[in-house]
């Protein structure tokens, strides 16, 4: 018979194609979420997978139960928020500051589909861009900062949402045009052209640029759009992440390559006070940016799974890997 357990594990296998993958984001060995899988397979007398090289395809019976749960999965959240609802009042506010600008590409269906679930709660961006989004959180000005995670500090809780590749952009005409992927030592004499924040922030000028020792020149645009325009006119080279470049790559407008031998690779965290992380319109729309970017946004990875109440308390964030899992990172203790 079918379980809720189940319907969860078919979900976590669609979005990460590797039964490895699933088995984390559901918490259970891979060898147990194997037996779950054959489980269904004989209680059904179908196969549910294909075994492909890049990872399980669902049958046709696969994609029967998986339409199933996802829609059993979606009405069992709007139950629960139902009774969140019983239990007394949902009203509140959600002010949210970006720390990674090119998340407006993704936002926008994420702040909808939260809007349908929690009409009560008004959510609201905080424009412009801020040298240091935390310190509003500190102050009391945003209510959510969604970017890397933050330095310690009690009273804080550390959300995981996904890891993703940063790429290097460049101009059709590039020298670099022909190169499959980028080292530092290419970019020598380039002017890097980024978002006006500070460079500590900036994924490949700590990580790739500072240790090689080369320094470029930098010139700043405040939309992504500007900043790909100035590249395919040939006046820089960009790092943007993988899913703010990919319409303007497929339609040949510049070309983005790989930075290094294994990519380079970020994650992003959402962070909020720890009373605002046990209420449930915050914790929901962590999932609903997890679920929307999971099925939207191509070549990222989901950090684990986000539990019941949002991760805080003293811990570890997931291992980033510049190939899917080299390098670790502390999450902030509350």
């Amino acid at each position: 018979m079918i379980e809720v357990r189940h319907f969860r594990s078919l979900v976590a296998i669609a979005e990460s194609g590797k039964l490895a993958s699933a088995a984390e984001r559901v918490h259970v060995s891979q060898s147990a979420l194997s037996h779950q899988i054959k489980a269904l397979e004989a209680h059904y007398g179908l196969p549910l997978f294909e075994r492909t090289r890049g990872g399980l395809r669902f049958t046709a019976a696969g994609d029967r139960l998986l339409a199933l749960a996802r829609d059993a999965l979606a009405a069992i959240s709007a139950a629960e928020r139902d009774v969140e609802r019983l239990k007394g009042d949902t009203r509140g506010e959600l002010r949210i500051v970006l720390e990674c600008h090119t998340c407006f590409d993704w936002l926008m269906p994420v702040m909808d589909e939260f809007r349908k679930r929690w009409p009560e709660v008004e959510v609201d961006l905080v424009a412009g861009f801020h040298a240091d989004p935390l310190a509003l959180l500190a102050e009391g000005r945003a209510d959510m900062v969604i970017g890397s995670p933050p330095a310690r500090r009690r009273g804080w809780a550390v959300a995981p949402l996904f890891r993703f590749e940063i790429l290097a952009v460049v101009a059709n005409e590039h020298r670099l045009r022909n190169k499959r992927r980028i080292d530092a030592t290419d970019l020598d004499g380039e002017t890097l052209i980024t978002y006006p924040v500070p460079e500590s922030r900036i994924d490949l000028i700590r990580e790739v640029l500072e240790p090689a020792g080369i320094r470029l020149q930098r010139r700043t645009a405040e939309l992504t759009v500007a900043i790909l325009q100035l590249v395919a006119s040939r006046r820089g080279v960009a790092a943007l992440p993988n899913w703010g470049v990919k319409n303007y790559v497929d339609h040949d407008y510049v070309l983005a390559k790989r930075i290094g031998p294994t990519g380079l690779w970020s994650e992003l965290y959402a962070t909020m006070a720890a009373d605002l992380a046990q209420r449930p319109f915050a914790r929901d729309f962590v999932a609903i940016v997890r679920e929307i970017c999971a099925a939207q946004l191509d070549g990222i990875v989901l950090l684990g799974e986000v539990p019941a109440a949002v991760q805080k308390g003293r811990g570890r964030a997931p291992e980033r890997s510049r190939a899917g899992g080299a390098r670790r990172k502390t999450v902030a203790p509350l």
